[in-house]
């Protein structure tokens, strides 16, 4: 126990260096060891639904679950008028997604129904897609009008990744509960590696 005074620097009481054995020893046992088939088997996984291994591994480690779904905001498909076309290059990324479902947040003015009618057009299949919840929402809302986008089907909600492309969008996740959120940037323009 720490008296008045201390500045949390390290103890230099007798049996620091033990425990501090220990305390390596105990969390490299707790850091999994993947047989090279299971890796190959994730990094495969990680390009068939277009994310670097690095974010999908964390997304596998931290939440048990792989990624069964996406939640894209029209923002980050640069829609913003009923009339604007999804550009090509991202309608190819969207349906080359293999093994999950694609769902959409949709700002006013488009309308959600039309849209998905107009990626089907497109090739690009859309199994949901709900009104972007606004500012004007609490987050308590927010999170409720968020999770209405998993209604079709059992979509567990920690294997959902957000593709946003603002602030409000980021805090998505945390607030319906999902998996994590991945920048529109990094995810229809991946870096070179």
């Amino acid at each position: 126990m720490s008296r008045l005074g201390h500045n949390g620097g390290p103890a230099f009481d007798a049996g620091v260096s033990w425990r501090r054995h220990c305390w390596r020893k105990a969390r490299l046992q707790l850091l999994p060891r993947l047989p090279l088939e299971v890796v190959r088997l994730r990094v495969a996984r990680a390009r068939q639904i277009g994310l670097d291994y690095t974010r999908y591994a964390t997304v596998r480690a931290t939440t048990g679950r792989d990624v069964v779904a996406f939640l894209f905001s029209t923002n980050a498909l640069r829609l913003m008028r009923e009339e604007d076309r999804l550009a090509e290059a991202r309608a190819a990324r969207l349906s080359a997604l293999i093994g999950c479902s694609r769902r959409l947040a949709v700002y006013a003015p488009i309308d959600p129904d039309a849209l998905v009618a107009r990626l089907a057009a497109q090739g690009v299949p859309v199994e949901a897609a709900i009104r972007a919840p606004t500012t004007a929402l609490s987050p308590s809302a927010t999170g409720s009008a968020l999770r209405a986008a998993l209604a079709p089907g059992r979509v567990p909600r920690d294997g959902v990744l957000v593709v946003g492309d603002t602030p409000l969008e980021a805090r998505w996740p945390a607030l319906g509960g999902f998996a994590g959120y991945v920048p529109a940037e990094d995810y229809f323009e991946p870096h070179p590696r």
